[in-house]
Parts: structure tokens; C-alpha cells; sequence
């Protein structure tokens, strides 16, 4: 069968990784926990795989963090791009904006602004509503010209509220946040948890998609995100298809069900899903 875009561009989603992060160095994956054998030897399979063989300096937390976001980045604007024919309006990917920055979560400049000059509303209020989500998709109101392409849709009377209209909204939509982890470990599971618990908490209107994607390669890590309902939409794993055969291939009987049970249960999927799921 003929490869498909995504194929090819998931394939260079993988090369972009190889250059940049995915390494095996003393026997060590770059995104394996030393100090854990099944992490190593599942990630060690899991890394040949995928081709992930050469011998790259291994990047400190937050370096691989910012490498591995502009990745994710580039794979969804490249992915993305074939399928405008399946979303609505023109989606944008970008790094590093603040959720204040877009229309159901506008009301929270005000509120900074506020806590700002009053010490005391700041301490009780704390500062983690101004969460700045690794990677956003956007979407741009429509100007009245679009709307009404087809037929006269939207007049003076009618639609005066709604915020896809530029008439009535100059910000962008937060179309979905993503949270980009190159590995797995408590606290950054937790700081996943507490940002989604955020945007659906603070927002004023729709909410938008919440999403993880993560190369982690012990499934049990992956189940202290990927597990539970209410926050997150779903964990998407960079190789999902080379993690199945590295974890089947393994000793660990229990890493095996517990990947099969986030698979079938609709709560890990491959990163290839993640551009037709932002279609939704």
C-alpha cells in the first residue's frame, strides 16, 4: 500500500528526533531512566526500532524539553497542512503563548492586572492560572466576508455575541494545548494534570483540546498520565506502534497488559492520530 502524508510526515517527525534528542550512549536511550532496568531495556529496543542508534550528547531536562517541543511543533505544521480540507478555518501552530492571549481566557490579563496591584488578592489567588502551554493550535475569528460566503448567515441583529466572529471578537481561539514530555517522570505528570485542571476550570467558553505527547517508554509511567478521565482528552505516544513490539518483545508480562489496557481503553494513541483527532 502507498504511504500516505502522514506516514512521511511522521517519518520525519522520527528523523527530526534522531538528529536532535533520540540517542543510545553507553547503552543508555536518551529518553530511558538509567537507574530503572525495564526503562533501559525497553527503550533500548524501543530506540533500535525506531533507528535511534547514534551517539548524541544527552541534553539536560530542560534543553530536551525545548528540543522536543519545536519537534512536536514542526510535526503538526507539517501534518496539518494536508488537511485543511478537514478542519474548519485556518489552524496555527505555535510555541510559548500564554493562554491569556486568547479569547476564552482573556478575562485572566484582568485578573493579573488586579493581583498585580494587591498583594494580598495575589496570595490568595496564587499565579498558576497564566499557564503558558508548550505547544497551541489557534484558530483566528472570521471576518463577516467568510461567515456569509455562501449566503447572508450572520446580519446586525443575529450572532452578536459569538466569538468566531471578528465583528465581535479580535483574539484568537485556543484550539487545543499541548504538553510536550520527551520522558515521564512524577512531577511532570503532575504539572500536566495541573495545567489541564486549569484550562478547563478558568476558561469562559468552549474548552479547548487538552493533550499530552510524550516518548516515554515504560508503560507504567506512561499509565500515571495517560489513565483517569475529567482532565486530560489523551496521551500520544511519538512511536507507539515501535513501543508495542519493543514492550511484546520484553520480559515484563505486567508492561505488556498495562499498555494494551491504555491502548484498547482509548487513552493512548500515536502521534499519528493527533492531527486527524484536532480535526474534531
Amino acid at each position: 500500500m502507498t504511504d500516505g502524508l502522514l506516514d512521511f510526515a511522521r517519518r520525519r517527525f522520527h528523523e527530526s528526533l534522531r538528529s536532535r534528542l533520540w540517542s543510545v550512549r553507553d547503552g543508555i536511550p536518551s529518553n530511558s531512566d538509567r537507574s530503572n532496568q525495564a526503562s533501559v531495556h525497553i527503550g533500548r529496543a524501543f530506540a533500535g526500532a525506531v533507528g535511534a542508534t547514534a551517539d548524541l550528547p544527552r541534553l539536560g531536562g530542560s534543553a530536551a524539553g525545548s528540543e522536543f517541543e519545536r519537534c512536536v511543533a514542526g510535526f503538526l505544521g507539517d501534518a496539518m497542512a494536508s488537511l485543511a480540507h478537514l478542519h474548519a478555518g485556518g489552524l496555527r501552530i505555535l510555541k510559548g503563548s500564554a493562554i491569556s492571549n486568547f479569547e476564552q481566557y482573556a478575562h485572566l490579563s484582568a485578573l493579573e492586572e488586579v493581583a498585580a496591584a494587591n498583594p494580598e488578592l495575589a496570595a490568595a489567588l496564587g499565579s498558576d492560572y497564566t499557564i503558558k502551554p508548550d505547544v497551541v493550535v489557534v484558530r483566528s475569528p472570521e471576518a463577516e466576508e467568510r461567515i456569509n460566503l455562501d449566503g447572508r448567515v450572520v446580519s446586525n441583529e443575529s450572532a452578536r455575541l459569538a466569538p468566531l466572529r471578528r465583528a465581535n471578537n479580535p483574539d484568537d481561539l485556543l484550539h487545543a494545548s499541548i504538553s510536550c514530555k520527551w520522558t515521564i517522570r512524577s512531577d511532570r505528570t503532575q504539572n500536566s494534570r495541573a495545567e489541564a485542571l486549569n484550562l478547563l476550570r478558568n476558561r469562559k467558553g468552549r474548552a479547548p483540546h487538552v493533550i499530552v505527547v510524550t516518548a516515554e517508554p515504560l508503560p507504567s509511567r506512561l499509565a500515571s498520565i495517560a489513565m483517569g478521565t475529567g482532565d486530560i482528552d489523551c496521551t500520544y505516544h511519538v512511536a507507539l506502534h515501535e513501543l508495542e513490539h519493543a514492550v511484546a518483545a520484553s520480559r515484563w508480562d505486567d508492561a505488556r497488559e498495562m499498555l494494551g489496557i491504555m491502548i484498547k481503553g482509548k487513552r493512548l494513541r500515536d502521534i499519528s492520530d493527533l492531527p486527524l483527532d484536532l480535526c474534531i
